[in-house]
């Protein structure tokens, strides 16, 4: 994959290196913490049941990796979007979680202290689409005009939304978009408060599985979201080394991922709402056969991205066009010239 120009690479050091270099590049600061007693704390969403953050979280991958340079990962409960969780991000409550474009640029467009270290072809786009209800008649994505949609609002949903609305000729305006995070979406199409709901991975399974109608999904659509490893900014730019650890595990666990779909699924209980069987468990271990580990964005990304910011801007969700230079931080100029290479190439620890 082509990688960043060279001035956004610059960018990027101006903005953060003059403070950094010495902690990241030669981890003296680190080690100072490790040796005072004193811990860094990353705060990472919970991975739940299944993945790789719920992998490492059951391994101790991460606290590995972490530990030599005076740092631990504190797992955050927190919803199963990101749109959901931006007060989480903005109050300090959560440093890093995986996510996509969309809702990072809806976050970024309120100011949240958001941005992308990596990237990755998302697989499985299937997961995600618009769907209906069975006894509402909708069939097809023009038979949305006049009906009420749940989306999750400047994220994955409502961007999935105007895309579809976009490449039909559906006028959006005709189409009303009612702004609900995921939980609420599931309980208003369940109760048929709306018509349809653009709607993302297990709970979009759950209701396909009891007879919702699909109009088209994420694949049908060449969306261009990609799945990300996203953190807040601040803390990138006090640990870089720290951030940089973390993501060289989760590339190692990625990997892992696609080789042994199996271990990243049930990971913690094979029972409860959590955990999946059937051929809701095949489809995902289908998609953990897919995954590819989350690189430094490269020009194809930068590309992806503003082709997300452009539907945004272009229907009012957004004010302005964001370029690469307000969402992305390139970690390498940051750390380590070993620890640079090691997450440009993806190959985790």
């Amino acid at each position: 994959m082509t990688r960043f120009a060279e001035p956004l690479r610059r960018l990027a050091v101006l903005a953060v290196a003059p403070m950094l270099m010495m902690t990241a590049a030669c981890g003296g600061d680190a080690e100072g913490d490790a040796a005072g007693g004193q811990t860094f704390v990353l705060k990472v969403t919970d991975g739940a049941n299944a993945g790789p953050l719920a992998v490492g979280k059951r391994d101790g991958s991460f606290d590995e990796a972490l530990a030599p340079l005076g740092a631990r990962v504190e797992w955050v409960e927190a919803a199963p979007s990101v749109s959901a969780n931006l007060k989480l991000f903005s109050t300090g409550e959560l440093d890093v979680s995986e996510g996509a474009f969309s809702p990072v640029v809806g976050a970024l467009s309120k100011e949240v202290d958001l941005r992308i270290v990596a990237a990755a072809e998302q697989g499985g786009q299937d997961q995600s689409g618009i769907i209906a209800r069975q006894d509402s008649g909708i069939d097809s994505v023009e038979d949305l005009e006049g009906k009420r949609v749940a989306v999750n609002p400047a994220a994955k949903g409502e961007y999935l939304t105007l895309l579809a609305l976009e490449q039909a000729g559906v006028p959006v305006e005709s189409v009303e978009r009612v702004p609900l995070q995921i939980k609420d979406g599931a309980s208003a199409f369940s109760t048929g408060q709306v018509d349809a709901w653009a709607s993302f991975n297990a709970p979009y399974q759950e209701a396909k599985a009891n007879g919702a109608v699909e109009l088209v999904n994420e694949g049908d659509l060449g969306s261009q979201d990609r799945k990300v490893l996203l953190v807040r900014g601040s803390v990138a730019e006090e640990r870089p080394d720290v951030v940089a650890a973390f993501l060289e595990t989760l590339q190692d666990l990625v990997i892992r991922q696609a080789s042994e779909p199996e271990d990243f699924q049930n990971v913690f209980t094979t029972t409860g709402p959590t955990a999946l069987s059937g051929t809701r468990l095949e489809d995902a271990i289908a998609v953990g056969r897919q995954a590819l580990p989350p690189i430094p964005p490269g020009e194809d990304e930068v590309a992806a991205l503003e082709e997300v910011s452009r539907v945004f801007t272009e229907y009012g969700v957004t004010p302005d066009q964001l370029s690469a230079q307000d969402v992305f931080l390139d970690l390498r100029p940051l750390v380590s010239p070993e620890q640079a290479a090691r997450i440009d190439r993806g190959e985790g620890q």
